[in-house]
């Protein structure tokens, strides 16, 4: 929209919705455009117009105007890859190992209703606050632990991400073998065991995608996942194998089928040219995350099927091996990252997995020029809305695209001096740098306050299911502190 004319030749400003300025915007467009004291027209939920805030205060006038001045504009944030549920049980029983345990009883057996909708609010407004605006999501984890032997646990994840405002993913799809597997239904305090097949399982994802996928003005969508197969632990052949490879088409068919992404947890070396050869399951469509010590073959096998990673610096799965992320990137293979969730030892702050992600990788290398911050910053922003299929509408500042935005206060004694502003948010920032999140236009967080949700009732819910929880599950004893917690340099 150009600025109209007077019969005189003056300009006259055009009225937008929102007009961001005085800050120093990283667009992350084509030419990775920095602009030290620029701005963003908004309009119906869309970008308008970025440029020098000179230029654009005299071209429009708004309806809500954001000062940014002393802060940074930038995209919103995206998270590959994390699971619901982990947000209730952060850090329990991982002291003496026993956290998987708790996944697998709380998931399956020792979870309400309630639990998930919870769970959800807290992880969505964390997830607000630290500017992620995108995101992808297992309904479960563990060792794909997935909740979707009802679709009431999946409703109620939805409705709790559509009120935080944000975007998200949620990843749907049968748990590992064998079938059947026992899941319980809560009614008060009595508890109803039932057996679950796989196909339940398909059938339950499918209501979900049916329900959601495309919902809240195109902010909730549903993906199907598949666990990943690991020969490289012990021989699939025979019976197992044919019975794998049926369980994998019907899923991967499912995914085909309604035009959704599909997602893997827990790549490493071998899974990938498994899952290629052995079940069809790569493609532009596919994102695999973890992808520890995946060889060279494999990851031509990425390259040339356009099969996309998620990258999960502060997983744990990357202590025991490496995603070998410079050498994906140098072959041509898309990568984004990821925060794994916030458990059991993690948050969704997107900044701390950027630093985290290149000191990983310059100590593997020894070498402090490894990923520079302009890459992981488009990990975290273009790369990761191309890995999602979205980076034609998202993951940039540029005319046209949906206005994702957020504001970083940078007026603190950690980040300032405010210049080389890349730089500022790479290694500098952390997400309760945070102050303001757009999401189509709509301000979701403004002057670091949440707009769409009471955060107090927000934390207050989530204290009390997560006792209830603990105590439904008699898991109590996962609250220790174990020996050797203290005065030892390992447990």
């Amino acid at each position: 929209m150009a600025p109209l004319l007077s019969s005189m030749g003056h300009a006259i400003s055009a009225l937008v919705d929102i007009l961001v300025k005085g800050g120093a915007v990283i667009t992350m467009d084509p030419r990775r455009r920095v602009l030290d004291d620029g701005a963003v027209a908004v309009e119906a939920g869309r970008i308008l117009d970025v440029g020098p805030t000179e230029e654009l205060a005299s071209s429009y006038s708004a309806d809500l105007v954001l000062d940014a001045s002393r802060k940074i504009v930038m995209p919103g944030l995206f998270d590959g890859h994390s699971h619901s549920g982990h947000a209730l049980i952060k850090s329990l029983g991982m002291h003496n190992d026993l956290w998987y345990r708790a996944c697998e009883e709380v998931y399956s057996r020792g979870s309400t209703e309630e639990f998930w909708e919870v769970e959800a609010l807290l992880s969505a407004t964390e997830r607000l606050r630290f500017g992620v605006t995108c995101s992808l999501t297992f309904l479960g984890g563990g060792d794909s632990v997935m909740r979707t032997d009802d679709s009431v646990y999946g409703d109620g994840h939805c409705r709790a991400v559509e009120r935080v405002g944000i975007r998200e993913f949620l990843a749907v799809g049968p748990r590992r073998p064998p079938f059947p597997r026992r899941y319980s239904r809560w009614e008060g305090v009595e508890r109803r065991d039932y057996e679950v097949s796989f196909e339940d399982q398909l059938r339950v994802s499918e209501d979900i995608i049916e329900a959601w996928n495309g919902k809240a003005n195109g902010r909730i969508n549903v993906s199907v996942m598949f666990p990943t197969a690991h020969p490289e632990q012990r021989p699939i052949r025979g019976v197992e194998l044919e019975d794998l490879k049926d369980r994998a088409e019907a899923t991967r068919e499912l995914s085909r089928r309604h035009g959704v992404l599909f997602p893997q947890d827990g790549h490493t070396k071998g899974t990938v040219k498994f899952a290629h050869e052995d079940l069809d399951l790569l493609g532009p469509d596919a994102l695999f995350s973890h992808s520890t010590d995946l060889t060279d073959e494999e990851i031509e096998l990425c390259r040339r099927t356009d099969t996309r990673i998620v990258h999960n610096p502060s997983a744990v799965a990357s202590m025991t091996a490496r995603c070998p992320v410079p050498e994906l990137l140098n072959a041509g293979v898309t990568v984004m990252l990821g925060s794994d969730a916030s458990a059991p030892d993690r948050s969704f702050d997107m900044f701390r997995h950027m630093f985290q992600c290149m000191r990983y990788h310059r100590r593997h290398y020894r070498d402090s020029r490894v990923l520079p911050p302009g890459k992981v910053l488009e990990m975290a922003t273009i790369d990761a809305a191309r890995a999602m299929g979205l980076d034609s509408e998202l993951g940039s500042l540029e005319p046209g695209k949906r206005a994702d935005i957020i504001v970083v206060d940078a007026y603190k004694p950690h980040i300032y001096p405010l210049n080389m502003a890349p730089d500022r948010v790479a290694y500098y920032a952390n997400g309760n740098d945070v102050d303001a999140v757009l999401v189509d236009g709509e301000v979701l967080m403004e002057d670091g306050v949440v707009k769409t949700v009471d955060e107090a009732e927000v934390l207050d819910r989530a204290q009390d299911e997560a006792e209830a929880t603990i105590d439904r599950n008699d898991l109590r004893e996962f609250l220790d502190l174990t020996e050797g917690y203290w005065g030892r340099s390992r447990y």
